[in-house]
């Protein structure tokens, strides 16, 4: 088998399971496990996944996207205690943006509704899930819907968050990098996450371990404009550190 067709059978693996493993790989295709660890290194030289121990995973990018099923079936536990963690620092916030997402939306079930709250989403899921409570306004905006996250976006959704001023906004990225910021695959959900970072006085990003030090295509913030990162004890402490010292307070959870 040619090098280009095994490395192309082996992103698209990863990309159909979500991850690739070396050895189960190199059983498939009848090679040493060391010939999949080489095409791996050159898939993550080009960006296209991001090797991990044992394997690697995708890189979403404007070709590539996971949808909301994946996402859902997918570091559940860390992204629950990142939810858990990211709610509690609400503060005194009445009006959040829950941006997009499983992870946002795990957030905004986990935020105390003791106390009225107006919760602000483009997510139809986090809309349904959030309108059940008594104490919360829900204001879903308006625009195309988006397939892969039941989200909207375009001018509809942008116009709507420009006439808003926000207490607090949870974000959440394809990626996030000390190079790069904040990325996603398609500039129209770029947008969006631009404007509600911009309508909102204070910016939490929420997301698991494999996130970072991984660029998608479209650029919508930088790690400095965060008051606060909120992922699990995946990210090594040493690399938490290096973010904070770009602002933000880095919660492992």
């Amino acid at each position: 088998m040619r090098a280009e067709e095994r490395k192309r059978r082996i992103l698209a693996r990863a990309r159909a399971d979500g991850r690739v493993d070396v050895v189960e790989m190199a059983q498939e295709l009848r090679v040493a496990p060391e010939t999949v660890r080489r095409d791996l290194r050159v898939l993550d030289e080009h960006g296209l996944v991001r090797r991990t121990h044992g394997g690697g995973v995708p890189v979403e990018s404007a070709g590539f996207e996971t949808g909301l099923r994946f996402r859902a079936g997918s570091h559940v536990p860390e992204k629950r205690r990142i939810a858990k963690a990211a709610a509690e620092r609400i503060d005194d916030a009445e009006t959040v943006f829950i941006d997009e997402g499983f992870t946002p939306q795990l957030v905004a079930e986990a935020l105390p509704t003791s106390n009225p709250l107006t919760i602000i989403t483009a997510s139809l899921p986090t809309a349904a899930a959030m309108s059940e409570h008594p104490s919360c306004t829900v204001l879903l905006l308006g625009g195309r819907v988006r397939g892969h996250t039941l989200a909207t976006v375009d001018h509809w959704t942008t116009r709507m968050l420009g006439e808003m001023v926000i207490d607090l906004a949870y974000i959440g990225a394809n990626g996030i990098s000390r190079e790069h910021g904040l990325t996603t695959p398609d500039p129209a959900v770029g947008a969006v996450k631009a404007k509600a970072l911009n309508a909102s006085r204070r910016k939490i990003f929420v997301g698991v371990h494999t996130k970072f030090g991984v660029s998608s295509f479209h650029r919508f913030a930088e790690v400095t404009d965060l008051e606060a990162i909120v992922t699990d004890s995946g990210l090594s402490a040493h690399e938490a550190h290096r973010y904070t010292l770009l602002g933000p307070k880095v919660i492992r959870a």
